[in-house]
């Protein structure tokens, strides 16, 4: 699969919500949307990038934008992280791989390397970050946002 780069036209894909419907990142279009792929759910580097995109959900709002974490874990497994810590943004189950191997961040271990996509309201990719500080990953998005509207 060869990887995806700024400009390029984010993958579409569907999932099942936490709630057991449909969801699909068509219903999007019209709103930027934040991808963050990690690795596994209550991981001290994935609680404390959830935990950070989930404070600053507000900014994200006021912004348009929709944040998902996306990770191999189950429905089961994004229920327990989002209740014990109180999380405010959505989790998509993507236990077959599917999203993850669309989006060419599957590592060596078979889950899903720390990697955001930045996805304008016409579905184009606008921003990747590789490296992701886990703590500061929201006001680093933040910012380039507000440097880039």
């Amino acid at each position: 699969m060869k990887s995806l780069n700024i400009g390029n036209k984010a993958p579409k894909f569907s999932y099942k919500n936490s709630d057991g419907n449909k969801d699909s990142l068509d219903n999007y279009l019209g709103s930027k949307v934040l991808l963050c792929f990690y690795p596994k759910d209550n991981t001290p580097g994935c609680t404390s990038e959830a935990c950070s995109l989930s404070e600053s959900i507000v900014k994200f709002d006021e912004q348009k934008v929709k944040v998902f974490g996306i990770s191999k874990d189950n429905e089961v497994s994004h229920q327990k992280f989002v209740s014990k810590y109180n999380l405010k943004i959505t989790l998509i189950p993507d236990p077959e791989l599917k999203i993850i191997t669309k989006y060419g961040v599957l590592n060596d271990k078979g889950s899903a390397k720390r990697t955001t996509f930045l996805i304008d309201e016409d579905g184009k990719i606008i921003n990747i970050w590789f490296k992701v500080n886990t703590k500061a990953h929201a006001e680093e998005v933040l910012q380039f946002i507000d440097e880039n509207s």
